[in-house]
């Protein structure tokens, strides 16, 4: 990630409110909400709220309502926005396409039509996938997504046959990168053999290039097979291609990841002495997180401090690393240090910074704190937060046992248009609703049920039996019987593995 430059007045001011309610047990009022989003988020949050109240799943009565809130003058990037707001509500999303459709008699934009796709391949829609796929030439992001949706659901091969038939079925040509992008697909879906055995086999059409080798040792890594990512750079050099400071970092994450902390440490300097490899952001980033999360905060830190006198200026990233080792392996008052360190030096959190303080504050039992600055980050502006922010709070009341402030927290996600609940909000609310054995909880978990599956998400083989046995034992046989016939309807999940 690219450095910040560390200018006190990137920080909003309203920031440092940010800092007294994550330390003051009682915090002052709140200031005023700012005022609505200006532009074309806010016109994007307005169509998608119409959206998802519309009564009909009619996409004729949908573009009827819509044609007087999309005035021709309109933004182009509004439907990519809406469908973005839209992505937790697959169908509802694809009914705003279908709409959209009816609107205009040209075709869509490219990434209006990649986005389309993504969401009727994580749907399992091939007759949605197959109307899209003939519209015109797909984007070779669209193809990456289809890799990425068919490699993830468990058919790497179909993955594969789809790169095969780009050129002669859909006019596409079959380029190197979206080979890298077929490859990319399989190994983090797991499949790193199956990769390199296909590169080996189309060499003679896809010679490997430096990011087919990433991609590979990268894939193995993820497998915590570090000797054969070696291998694989080894057989990068061999071929006459140098490799890269990203190839290096590859290999210095594999090593923590796979636990040899040792070995990690030695690369690192390794690369400090060599003049071709010198470590760079990313690097130090990757270590620092790396030997925290084995328990030596102190090494990590210092490693953070010695950045500077190195040349290498940490990136928000950077101090993300140290936030979240310190929260999972410290004390969470040191890591909200750290980020009062980072907001005096001028950078900017991100929403991920946000999410480990939240994270961090609940982690430590403090969940009064950490609401308090979840509504304090959203007042200041409610896109620095996203659905895992939420997520986490949900997970952690859960768990407490405080199923009705959980429940009250889904509800507000909800309501909020710029942040519907996914697959882990569901997932976290129905494993909940057993810890108390009440027969009403069953219930809310059986309605969740049925809610993922019409919002588009598919519950886990063994969630949806133990709910379906819980509505059995607690002699709710109706309602048992309506999610065997929304299984019936559903039949994919059937197919859903663990």
């Amino acid at each position: 990630m690219r450095p910040v430059s560390p200018k006190p007045h990137l920080v909003s001011p309203n920031l440092h409110l940010l800092h007294r309610a994550i330390h003051t047990p009682n915090p002052p009022p709140p200031p005023p909400p700012p005022p609505p989003l200006a532009g074309s988020s806010s016109l994007a949050a307005t169509i998608s709220d119409l959206v998802l109240s519309h009564p009909s799943n009619d996409p004729r009565s949908l573009a009827k309502s819509l044609s007087s809130h999309l005035p021709s003058s309109s933004p182009s990037s509004i439907p990519d926005l809406v469908l973005k707001l839209l992505w937790n509500h697959a169908p509802r999303a694809l009914l705003f396409f279908n709409a959209l459709l009816l609107l205009s008699p040209h075709p869509p934009p490219s990434s209006t039509l990649t986005l389309a796709t993504d969401l009727a391949a994580r749907l399992r829609d091939h007759r949605t996938l197959h109307r899209l796929l003939s519209f015109r030439p797909p984007s070779p992001r669209a193809f990456s997504c289809l890799f990425e949706r068919y490699a993830a659901h468990g058919k790497p091969d179909r993955a594969i046959r789809l790169f095969l038939s780009m050129r002669h079925r859909h006019g596409c040509s079959q380029s190197l990168p979206a080979f890298n992008s077929l490859l990319d697909a399989l190994c983090k879906s797991r499949r790193v053999a199956k990769a390199s055995s296909l590169v080996k086999s189309l060499r003679s059409h896809f010679h490997p290039d430096v990011i087919t080798y990433n991609i590979l040792a990268d894939g193995w890594c993820r497998m915590k097979n570090t000797s054969k990512a070696l291998e694989t750079l080894k057989e990068m050099v061999d071929s006459g291609i140098q490799p890269t400071i990203n190839s290096y970092n590859i290999i210095l994450k594999g090593f923590f990841r796979s636990g040899q902390i040792k070995h990690a440490w030695n690369f690192f300097m390794e690369m400090k002495r060599r003049k071709n490899c010198r470590p760079d952001v990313v690097s130090h980033t990757t270590v620092v997180h790396g030997l925290g999360l084995a328990g030596d905060i102190d090494k990590a830190r210092k490693v953070f401090d010695e950045m500077l006198g190195e040349g290498c200026l940490p990136s928000v990233a950077t101090y993300n690393a140290l936030v979240q080792v310190i929260c999972k392996k410290g004390k969470v008052e040191d890591a909200l240090k750290v980020f009062d360190e980072m907001l005096a030096k001028g950078y900017v959190p991100n929403s991920i910074t946000y999410n480990l303080v939240i994270r961090g504050l609940c982690h430590a039992g403090e969940m009064a704190r950490a609401m308090e600055f979840l509504n304090q980050v959203e007042e200041e502006d409610d896109r620095r937060t996203n659905v895992q922010s939420y997520n986490i709070v949900v997970r952690y009341l859960m768990e407490d046992g405080e199923l009705e402030k959980g429940l009250e927290v889904f509800e507000k996600m909800k309501r909020r248009g710029r942040c519907l609940p996914n697959l882990d909000t569901y997932n976290v609310i129905i494993s909940g609703m057993f810890k108390r054995k009440r027969p009403e909880d069953v219930v809310v978990a059986g309605k969740m049920v049925v809610e993922m599956v019409e919002r588009g998400f598919l519950p886990r083989r063994f969630m949806f039996n133990k709910v379906l046995n819980g509505l059995l034992m607690t002699g709710n046989q109706m309602f048992a019987r309506e999610l065997l016939r929304l299984q019936e309807r559903h039949k994919h999940l059937n197919r859903i593995k663990l």
